[in-house]
């Protein structure tokens, strides 16, 4: 019997081609994160999960024992907003960093940004770097 496909895996779709189904100004912005992921990953972008821009990869085992691999650098994005996925409670954990970003809204692992106008670039290329190192820990 064939194995059912993580949901959360890479494919070979490329990577313009998904951004290519953005338009109006978060369109630029999100070839401006094309460019920033690619600058501090240092990584081809890989398409995820159909929707995702992913950079890298690691894997991941939680206590119960289940686990996978994820891109190590990860953003969304969509006529609507950009989502930028980071490390777990990262807000809690490097609040001044997400001050400087404007009000951005965020979750457990998600930082949303309607938005890059008045985005602090050297406050979200630290996030991204602290964020994948914490991963490596």
């Amino acid at each position: 019997m064939a194995t059912k496909k993580p949901a959360m895996s890479p494919s070979d779709v490329p990577a313009q081609q998904l951004l290519d189904g953005i338009t109006g100004p978060r369109r630029a912005e999100a070839e401006e994160l094309l460019a920033l992921f690619s600058e501090v990953s240092g990584a081809e972008p890989v398409v995820w999960a159909g929707r995702i821009v992913g950079f890298g990869q690691y894997e991941y085992r939680y206590d119960s024992g289940h686990g996978g691999i994820a891109p190590r650098y990860a953003f969304a994005s969509n006529n609507r907003q950009h989502t930028v996925y980071l490390a777990n409670d990262f807000a809690d954990r490097w609040p001044e960093l997400v001050a400087r970003l404007g009000s951005p809204r965020t979750s457990k692992v998600c930082l949303y940004l309607t938005r890059l106008t008045g985005v602090d670039r050297d406050a979200l290329r630290e996030l991204l770097t602290l964020s994948a190192e914490s991963v490596d820990a």
